[in-house]
């Protein structure tokens, strides 16, 4: 799977990432400088990326779009560190990696992984 990470997830996650056979990038090393958040989506979608975040605003702005793509997996764990999200990440790989691959919206919290298929019809 290929994995654009935004601001909010560490960069130290990568180099698993990559050991697990996955494609992932940092959104710092695409650009020195901000991006809004439409960008980011934006350069997601075109290169078959699922978003990696930690803020709420891309899950809303995916739902208000009616697109199918990027996914993003928003974690909203009390322990951001590498290796906490690491663990929550492969389970959710395991849980949705189905949706993921479909459009999704997947949210990670330390109790569940909750799974919101993309379009979502009843914004």
């Amino acid at each position: 799977m290929k994995f654009l990470l935004d601001m909010g997830i560490s960069f130290h996650l990568i180099p698993d990432l990559r050991s697990d056979g996955h494609e992932a990038v940092h959104i710092a090393e695409i650009s020195t400088g901000t991006l809004p958040d439409a960008e980011i989506l934006s350069r997601a979608r075109a290169d078959g990326y699922v978003l990696l975040v930690h803020d709420l605003d891309f899950p809303l702005l995916m739902a208000a779009s009616g697109s199918r793509s990027p996914s993003v997996i928003v974690f909203r764990l009390r322990n951001m560190r590498p290796e906490n999200v690491l663990i929550y990440l492969r389970k959710a790989l395991v849980a949705a990696r189905e949706a993921l691959e479909a459009g999704a919206i997947v949210s990670v919290t330390e109790g569940a992984i909750r799974v919101r298929l993309l379009p979502v019809r009843d914004w």
